[in-house]
């Protein structure tokens, strides 16, 4: 069995984390999404109870799917789930350049696992959780940007303005299942 992580703040989750994960999954055998439980470089909005709902809902229908939270260098973690390669999805150059960094830097820690990146879809190649945030934030539509359940999450963070930690309201709809392409 071949396992692949997919790491990331996913705060909150969007329909691009989601074409990459789902990619992924159509690819290894197994993916462990991890959820970065205390991101240095940002502070995130989302508890991390709140991130994990939102990828348990938005991935319940991929069955070679698990989340884990991590604490610890990314790839420790992929180390604790013996996997073989960290998914990274790439919007444009300026992620090339950070992830450039960042591989040559897993790669000195740990030469045993690779790191492979995903071109984003066409569809969803300019989505970051930072530009939904932000229009959130004005009260902007983030329905075409991110699965229903983050959705929720983020309509309460226009009210807010970004001053505050969003909540999410009990009776929210989840998706069940994102639009994505397969590979198959």
């Amino acid at each position: 069995m071949i396992t692949a992580i997919c790491p990331g703040s996913y705060d909150p989750v969007t329909n691009g984390h989601l074409d990459v994960i789902g990619r992924a999954a159509d690819i290894f055998d197994r993916v462990v999404v991890g959820v970065v439980g205390s991101p240095h470089h940002k502070q995130p909005m989302f508890t991390i109870e709140e991130r994990v709902q939102f990828l348990h809902d938005a991935l319940a229908h991929l069955s070679n799917v698990e989340i884990d939270v991590f604490r610890e260098l990314v790839v420790d973690f992929a180390h604790r789930w013996d996997a073989k390669a960290i998914v990274k999805g790439l919007r444009v150059m300026s992620d090339f350049e950070w992830e450039f960094q960042m591989n040559q830097l897993n790669r000195h820690l740990a030469p045993d696992v690779e790191t492979m990146y995903v071109m984003s879809s066409p569809q969803v190649s300019f989505v970051s959780s930072s530009g939904v945030k932000e229009i959130a934030a004005f009260g902007g539509d983030v329905s075409a940007l991110v699965p229903s359940r983050s959705r929720a999450g983020s309509r309460s963070c226009s009210r807010t303005a970004g001053r505050e930690r969003p909540r999410i309201r009990p009776n929210d709809a989840v998706s069940a299942e994102p639009a994505r392409p397969s590979l198959r």
